[in-house]
Parts: C-alpha cells; structure tokens; sequence
C-alpha cells in the first residue's frame, strides 16, 4: 500500500487516489512500475502477551539475571528471544493493548495508607513499584521478512508503550524507550534477517509510573515496520511552513533526507495537492550530493495564489508528497498533510486565527475510556472529538503528555486547536528528546496553536525553572519556530520560568490574573486548566457515604471554582484568549472528592468515562456552541419527596424560560448570559416542562416525567455503518412500558454478538464501579450502560442483542463494510 495517511485511504479509497495525485514513476531498466516505493507494515496483529515480574528473574523469564540481559553478545539471557520458544499458552492479543485494564480492582491498604492513596489515584489497579508481579508485560510475534527486504532500511516505529520498555530483535536488544506517551523510531536493519522468519520481543515495565492518574499499560498504541531505500525521506522530516499575505500564500517546504548506504547524488520532487484533490505545484529541487552515511536538506518553495484556508468552520487540508529520486527513478515517497493559516496570540485582544478574534473553549482530556482503558482505538478517539465538538469546544489539551496520532489527525480534520504539551520538563537529553519527537511529529498540523513544556512544575518559580525554559524553548525555536511557547502554571504567576513564555498558562487562581495582567500587559494569556467542577452523572444530592456528588455546578475542590464562574470571568475579558476546562471526561484515577476505596475514577469530567453527558455538558453547549439549548433537568423520579423542595435547573440560551409544573406555571425568568436559572419545586409525581422563548415566542420545549417501573432496554448509536476497525458506541437505556427513560434504573444487561465483530468492551459510568472493562454484562447506572462493538474485515450484518432479568430484550443491527482493517491502514 502507498504511503497515505489513514484519513487520505479512508476519503479517497485507497492506493489508486495516490496514482491519480502522483504519476508512477519507471524505475530500472526494464520498465517496471513502482507505485510503493516506500512499504509500510502494521504490526498491529499477531502478539503474544504475558505477565512477568519486576523484581524476580525466575519469574520473569530469566531477563536481568545477568549483564547479558542487555545483549553484550547477542544473548539477552532470556528464552523468550530464541526462535524455539514455545508461547502457545501465552494471551493472542492485537493492537491497541492495555493489559492494566484487565487486572482485577484491590484495594490496596487501609484508608489514608501510603498504598490506599496510591491506588486510588492510580484507579486502583495494582500496577506500581509495591506491585512487580503485575507490572512487567512481555510482548512476542513473529516477523517474516522476504528476501528482497536486504539492502532496505528496515525501521521499528511505535507510537507510544506504557512504560519502560527493551526493545529485542532475534536476540539482540536494539532499543529501549524511557516515556510512556513519547513516539520513537529504532534502526532494527542491521539486527533483521531477510528471507527469514524474525523473533520481536518487547518487554514493558509499568513499576514506576508517569502520571498520577491511571495511564494504562503495553502497547497501547500503533506499531508498524517501514521498509525504505538507503536514501530516503527522515521520519516527520518534511516540514511545511506557511505564510500568508494579501496577494497569497508562500509554502515554504524543508525535506531532511538520511542516506544510509554509499554516496549519493539525489533529487527531491515536492508535489503540493490542493483540498480538492488538484496538484497545486510541483518542485523539483537541484541535485543534492549525498555523502555516504550522511544527511542533506532541500529547501524549496512555491506561492499559492488564491490559497484554502485552514479554520475552525473549514479545515482546509493540503497534501504534500516528498519523493527522492536517485538516477531519474523515485526511490522514496513520503506524504504529510498541512493547513495554510495564521495564528497571533495577542496580549490585550486574545487570540487570532486567520486575522479573526477566536475565543477558545477548550477540554484537558485523558487516553482513557470505559471497556478499553488506555488501549483506545483510532475510531473511538475520533468519536470522543465529535461528542466534545457537540458540546461546542472547539480545543484540545492532551494532559499531561503528547497526543495519540490519530487525534493530531482528527483535530485537523474537524477543525479543533490544540496544546500539545511534553510529558517532562526538563533539558536533559531525555526531556530533551521527548520534546524534540513531539515538536517533530506536531509541527506539520494546522490544529496545533501552542507547544507547551510542562503543567504544575514544582520548579516553575524558581531560577532553575527559568533555565530549563529557555533550553527548552530554544529546542522548539530550533524545530518549529511557527508557534509560541507556553507553560501551565497553578500560582506563581510572573515568578521564575514565567518571563521565558510566549503565552502564560494559567491553571486556576481566578484571583490573580487581573493582577498579573496589569503588571504584566504585554504578556498574552490564556486559561490552560480551569473549572474542576465535581460532578456524578445523574446524582442530585451529595451522599458522602455512598461516594455521590451532585451533578448541579456547585461543587469543587478548594483550587478551582464553577464552570458558570470561570467561564463569565474568561468570556468579560479580551485579553484572555480562553481556556481549558478540567476535563472533557472523567477518567480513571484522582476519585475527587472521595479519595477511598471503592472510588476509583474522577469526577471532573463534563462527560462520564463512557462519554455520556452530565449536566454541565449543556452549560457549555448553551455558551460554546451558537445553537438552541434547553436543558431542563434533574429527573422527575423522586418517591418519597412528595411536597419536599427539589432544586430544579436548566441551562439555556433562549431570551427567557417558563417552568411547569404538571399544567401550572411556576413563573417565567429572564436569561443572563452565561448562567443558569433555578427554580426550587415541591416535588410532586407528574410531568415537570420548560418553555423556552425568543422575541417573545415559545420556540423550544423540554420536559421530564415521572416513570414507571423498568420493563425494557432500548440500544442506539450515532452510527449504524462501520468501516473495518471501526468503534460503535451504543447507549443502553432502561425504559419504562411507555418506552421512556428510567433514570434511577441500576438493571443488569447482558449482551451477545452475532457477526464479523467484536465486543470490545463495557461500562456504565459510575465513578465506584468494579465491574469489568472486558465483560459481556454490565449493570446500568442512573438509567445507562454502554457497549462497544468493533467491525472486522469481512462486513455484512452484525446484531447485538441486550437482555436483562424481567426486562423485554432489545437488538441493534450494524452493518460492516469490508475491505482492509483500520489497523492495516498506514500511519506516518
């Protein structure tokens, strides 16, 4: 298959696009075509899993009982290497992988222990130094390579390994990696064998950890081997820089090339391809003289006249595809996309894309979901956009590490900006080299407005901090140098590493900006964590024993404040360019407020770990999304409260509201920008309404009813039509006889699958959950469950079947479309 990336086979249909963009090129002197210069494999099936120990070498296949684990011969003093061993009892498992996920829920120590506290911001899975016997992982397949692959370069990339990994090729360790969110590349050609069968083994140590929230384990994201010519085009070496004027835009590209064999001499071919699929321009640069075992860089650049621009309402995307010529025949091909736009954070105005005002309305956000954990695919990292999209954001932080590839795409794609921020602040040569590979791989996406080198650094005000900054940031002046640099601060605003930003982060402290901002007023800033509202989806009243917090927008741990504060505080201000909220969805690990067994995941989110919305979501949507909202809520289920106030909310941007109360109105408010209404409501069985009005007139309507019993289950999903690989998220309600919602319903639903498809996972949403991820029931919370079912490569129909005790069962038919897996579709 041509080197596309995954969007560009999805839109087009595959290899014959790139042909019609790209004309095959004769190579040798028989005339033969190559359309693939350039082979990528996915390693995304085939892996053998199993558990070793941190801390045992007699459990743990041998690995550290001698110096030679780390190959000073060939022999890493392991059976596992050797083409001999026998893993048929070990786990077939494919790729993304977490093998956290699925270890049972402990709790690790009395309240208050070293342990407990440790487990509960960690979810509570027993991963960690004080658990080796569950902390180490050993990944093994089998790679067959042809004979014709000698003399290619032979290169291993991976897009991020949960943790400390040893990378070993046919006995010898050819690479390690220190982070477990950072991509790496590792030369495997001189340690590979053509023609035979090859023994990859990846061993991963989760002992220490990273973050202080739950962050998974193994191979978690995308593997794939790519075979190139000796000269040919470095990883994310072609680099596009834009600028844009009144007569145009100036494509500025900049190709690194490695040549891995003898000297050289090389041509680089840059062929600009419009959004609409037209060739923009083709440049051809004069030859370049490769020394042997060197590097060169070509320079060209080209104007566009009447340039697409990239923005929020359209992401306009161009293709650029990098081809090396050596001898008049293309050797390698390589192909990126890019946006042409203009960002300018500016200190007393806020942001601008494209010369225009942007408020940002941003999400932190973890890889982490219910059923998979941090093993997300593609697909389901795409569909956590759009419900965040939904919910009018149009901006992403991944906290505190850098994003998956296929959310860097997304983003693109759907016109979301995006922090991406570093994992370690630090100018070590491991900090460093995190953030060089995160600069190298973001700089080409449009989305991406800021780089960010760290979040809450102790060492942030200080001198030492300060010194890190300018090492780090003179790093990413030196790779991009089209973005500003920021930092996210919790206090210390203006102290130490502050006076080296770009932009100044600011996490919480409401109270300190005005003052920083005067002291400080040509320093762009911008919100970079803000809210951490508390909030249980569905709950209504704070039930400390049970582990509950109401999902109104009232509390919050001492840091942080409301979303309806924070946002009117941001929104009155020009100079703040926006911000981001803490979190778009919950995730496993910091069980705020309740730091105790059973919580085991957070209660920030404005979604659940499922991605059901809670209340807040349609706060956000009334003020972020330029759409009709009005949202009345809580339930109307409230049995043995007859006559006892209950506090009635809705969140909407109509002028005004009524409320009513079986028949009777119980008044009409006026709407504030950037707040709610509240009404409080002796509570009585029936039906409780909300009429919304503009210009005076009824134009929206919203209700909730008292139920019945639960009597059935309803399934729906956004999307019945499933590429290969594909992830459909399916609601599952518990309904009344009347088909209605029963929104306190807790009924146990079992599920069976028919179909070229896989249940990939379950969840409910609950925050003190210990359910399994991995299961084929789950009991609904507050009226819902979820599913998660994944197409495979053949198609046809699938129908996923949802029973439960005293319950009319429910069917939900799919249909897959066939052709090659997500997971065989390249990635660069």
């Amino acid at each position: 298959m041509t080197n596309m990336v995954r969007r560009d086979v999805l839109k087009t249909g595959g290899v014959t696009a790139l042909a019609a963009i790209v004309p095959a090129v004769l190579i040798g002197a028989a005339g033969t075509v190559s359309v693939s210069p350039r082979e990528i494999v996915s390693l995304g099936t085939g892996w053998r899993f199993h558990l070793g120990h941190a801390s045992d070498p007699a459990k743990d296949f041998g690995f550290g009982r001698s110096h030679d684990t780390y190959g000073k011969s060939g022999d890493v003093g392991t059976p596992v290497a050797e083409p001999k061993f026998d893993d048929s009892a070990w786990e077939a498992v494919t790729l993304p992988h977490d093998w956290a996920v699925d270890l049972p829920f402990e709790r690790f120590g009395p309240a208050g222990s070293e342990a407990d506290r440790t487990g509960a911001f960690q979810g509570f899975k027993p991963v960690g130094r004080m658990w080796p016997a569950t902390s180490v992982g050993w990944y093994r397949r089998v790679l067959t390579l042809a004979k014709a692959d000698a003399g290619r370069r032979l290169l291993l990339q991976f897009d991020g390994v949960a943790r400390d990994c040893i990378v070993i090729l046919n006995g010898f360790v050819v690479g390690s990696n220190e982070s477990g969110y950072a991509p790496f590349e590792i030369d495997v050609t001189d340690f590979a064998r053509p023609g035979e069968d090859n023994v990859l083994v990846i061993r991963c140590d989760v002992s220490l950890g990273e973050a202080w929230s739950y962050e998974g384990a193994g191979l978690y994201r995308d593997v794939r081997l790519v075979k190139t010519a000796p000269v040919h085009v470095r990883r994310w070496g072609a680099t596009v820089r834009c600028s844009v004027g009144s007569d145009g835009a100036i494509v500025r590209v900049s190709t690194e090339i490695d040549n891995d064999g003898p000297a050289a001499s090389a041509r680089v071919r840059s062929t600009v391809v419009g959004p609409d699929g037209k060739t923009v321009a083709v440049l051809v640069a004069d030859p370049l003289d490769l020394p042997a075992w060197g590097k060169a860089i070509a320079a060209q650049d080209t104007r566009v006249a009447a340039p697409a621009l990239w923005s929020l309402e359209t992401p306009h995307l161009y293709t650029l595809v990098s081809e090396i010529l050596v001898d008049g025949a293309v050797v390698d091909r390589d192909t990126s996309a890019f946006g042409i736009r203009t960002i300018r954070f500016d200190a007393n105005r806020g942001f601008f894309l494209n010369g225009k005002p942007v408020k940002i309305k941003g999400t932190c956000n973890h890889q982490d979901h219910a059923g998979v954990g941090f093993a997300v695919p593609d697909s389901l990292h795409v569909w956590r956009l759009e419900q965040l999209k939904a919910m009018g954001s149009n901006a992403y932080r991944s906290t505190h590490h850098s994003p998956s590839p296929a959310i860097l795409d997304a983003c693109d794609r759907m016109g979301i900006l995006m922090i991406d921020e570093t994992r370690q602040m630090s100018s070590n040569a491991e900090g460093l080299g995190q953030l060089e590979r995160m600069v190298r791989q973001g700089r080409n996406h449009p989305s991406i407005i800021l780089w960010s080198i760290g979040n809450e650094e102790i060492h942030r005000g200080n001198e030492t901090g300060a010194r890190i900054a300018e090492t780090m940031k003179r790093k990413v002046y030196e790779l991009d140098g089209t973005r500003p640099v920021t930092e996210a601060f919790n206090g210390k605003f203006g102290e130490g590493a502050s006076r080296v930003l770009d932009v100044m982060g600011c996490n919480y402290y409401l109270d300190a900006i005005d003052p920083y901002h005067a002291a400080h007023p040509d320093m762009p800033m911008i919100g970079t964590e803000t809210g951490s509202t508390v909030m249980t989806r569905g709950e209504y009243a704070r039930d400390d024993k049970a582990g509950l917090v109401p999902a109104y927008d009232r509390e919050f741990p001492k840091w942080a404040t409301t979303a309806e504060k924070w946002w009117s505080f941001y929104d009155a201000r020009p100079f703040l360019s926006g911000g981001f909220v803490w979190t778009g969805f919950d995730y496993r690990g910091e069980p705020t407020p309740f730091e105790r067994w059973p919580e085991n995941v957070s209660n920030f989110g404005q979604m659940d770990l499922c991605g059901f919305p809670k209340d807040n979501f349609h706060y956000y949507r009334a003020w972020w999304s330029g759409e009709p909202v009005l949202h009345l809520f809580p339930h109307w289920n409230w049995a043995g409260r007859e006559g006892q106030p209950v506090s009635v909310w809705v969140h909407s941007n109509c002028d005004a509201v009524e409320l009513v109360l079986n028949g009777r109105s119980l008044g009409r408010q006026s709407v504030v920008k950037n707040t709610h209404l509240e009404w409080q409501v002796a509570y009585a069985p029936g039906k409780i309404e909300a009429h919304g009005y503009r210009g005076g007139k009824r134009v929206m309507h919203a209700v909730r009813e008292t139920t019945g019993a639960a009597a059935r289950i309803g399934l729906s999903s956004d999307r019945r039509h499933l590429a290969p690989g594909e992830v459909a998220v399916v609601r599952v309600a518990i309904l009344d006889a009347k088909r209605r919602e029963v929104a306190i319903a807790s009924d146990r639903v079992t599920f069976a699958l028919s179909g070229d498809a896989k249940l990939l996972g379950v969840g409910n949403g609950d925050p003190r959950s210990l359910e399994p991820d991995h299961a084929t029931s789950r009991s609904a919370f507050n009226g819902l469950c979820m599913a998660l079912v994944q197409a495979g490569a053949k198609g046809g129909p699938i129908r996923l079947e949802a029973r439960g005790p005293n319950l009319a069962p429910a069917m939900l038919g799919l249909i897959g479309r066939g052709g090659a897996t997500e997971s065989l579709l390249p990635r660069v």
